[in-house]
């Protein structure tokens, strides 16, 4: 059996410096994973940052954001974001990716809740082109350094659609983070 713990990247004030400090314990205490959640408004630690400081103090637990809110991105610097994480990590991030339902956590100009579903459709495909070493959008140049892999990708959320996604283009599913009592009750 393998056991993961979560990063306190979004309990309310976290002290920052926690966060590698806790994700050294971990990985000493022999967890398997670290995972993170992922909320925009609210005052914590961005999941993206906190797995890349989890990266940079450990070696080889394993990294997944539980569940990054990916439709609040413009995809091409979520697909860097995500390969430079992996990168450093020595490809030991897997991306858990949900569109989101909270609408405060929209705060990008053109990322907002609606149609959230279609562009997380559309921005799929550039996470697999970013990946895959291909030049961005109206650049000569990729995004990243050649070399990288597809980071593993599961989905989050409990509609037609994220089955769908998941399904077609997934490595799995995960769901988003949930008191003890809650998951040991399904």
């Amino acid at each position: 059996m393998r056991i993961g713990i979560g990063l306190p990247n979004q309990v309310r004030d976290v002290h920052a410096p926690v966060i590698p400090a806790w994700a050294r314990r971990a990985e000493e205490a022999g967890f398997a994973t670290l995972g993170t959640t992922g909320r925009v408004a609210y005052p914590g630690v961005m999941d993206t940052v906190a797995l890349a400081a989890a990266a940079g103090a450990t070696t080889t637990i394993e990294l997944i954001s539980q569940v990054l809110l990916a439709t609040t991105w413009p995809g091409a610097l979520l697909a860097k974001e995500a390969a430079s994480i992996d990168g450093v990590s020595g490809g030991r991030l897997t991306l858990g990716i949900g569109v989101g339902i909270r609408e405060d956590d929209f705060v990008v100009p053109g990322h907002g809740p609606r149609g959230r579903g279609a562009r997380m459709d559309r921005d799929l495909a550039t996470y697999r082109s970013v990946w895959a070493g291909e030049p961005l959008s109206g650049s000569p140049n990729p995004a990243v350094p050649a070399g990288g892999r597809q980071v593993p990708l599961l989905f989050g959320a409990n509609t037609p659609a994220a089955y769908r996604r998941m399904a077609e283009s997934s490595d799995g599913y995960i769901a988003g983070s949930v008191p003890a009592a809650l998951a040991s009750s399904a």
